[in-house]
């Protein structure tokens, strides 16, 4: 799992600097509609469409395109039909990925993946060559201030929590997925900043990498991140700290 964290503080860093705002309002207004398609237009009895419009509300996406996104998935606006899709890869130094899609087209997307990794040091892989190595959990992360390690863990593992990493930044509080709204608002009555909140693929094991290899991984990361078609992706990759400093530095 640290090594999971590792790479989300680096996702974090690289948004904070990100100029690529519309793509970001394009992939969670992609969630809006599928969300609002499957369980209705009211975040009320919808949990998954909450999450996403609480998501959406932390990018600052403006409340027209949230609308227009639910309106998109319940039908009252035409759009285009999007599928949800999950593919399984692997990358440099033989990194698993699970790559989570959005996409109106199913043969363009899986060519241009396949494109994307060949091109990248990785290959496509099977179904299930990769899946079995990730549980689905929930992370939310919050804002450290001036609370420690042990303030957070007392808020949480009676509301289900199983573990807390710490990144620079943040406290990322990892739970099973049917824990997920206990540990939000346990995290809320004690006064933590919420700062993201997602149902994630969190690998089992982890492989750490270097030199090339994690440079190679990373790259192909960001190129499958950088596409459309793509909602999110995971990785089995860890990065020791030593290496990340070098990397930075």
């Amino acid at each position: 799992m640290s090594g999971h964290s590792k790479w989300a503080n680096i996702k974090h860093k690289k948004g904070a600097t990100d100029a690529k705002r519309g793509k970001v309002f394009t992939k969670i207004a992609k969630e809006i509609t599928i969300s609002a398609r499957l369980g209705g237009g009211d975040p009320g009895g919808n949990p998954r469409l909450r999450l996403a419009i609480q998501s959406a509300r932390a990018v600052n996406m403006p409340n027209d395109n949230i609308k227009r996104a639910v309106q998109k998935g319940i039908g009252e606006i035409e759009g285009q039909q999007l599928e949800e899709m999950m593919f399984e890869g692997y990358g440099p130094g033989g990194m698993g990925l699970l790559i989570e899609c959005v996409s109106d087209n199913r043969n363009r997307t899986v060519a241009d993946l396949r494109h994307m990794l060949n091109k990248n040091g990785g290959s496509m892989a099977d179904a299930g060559a990769v899946a079995w190595n990730f549980t689905r959990k929930t992370v939310i992360s919050v804002e450290k201030g001036a609370r420690s390690e042990e303030d957070i863990l007392m808020a949480v593992l009676d509301a289900g929590a199983e573990d807390v990493k710490s990144t620079d930044e943040t406290y990322d509080v990892y739970a099973p997925i049917d824990s997920f709204e206990p540990v939000r608002s346990a995290l809320e009555t004690a006064g933590f900043t919420l700062t993201a909140a997602s149902l994630e693929y969190v690998p089992n094991q982890t492989l750490e990498l270097s030199g090339g290899d994690a440079l190679g991984a990373l790259k192909l990361i960001d190129v499958l991140d950088d596409y459309d078609d793509v909602q999110n992706v995971y990785s089995n990759l860890e990065i020791s700290d030593e290496e990340l400093a070098k990397m930075e530095g």
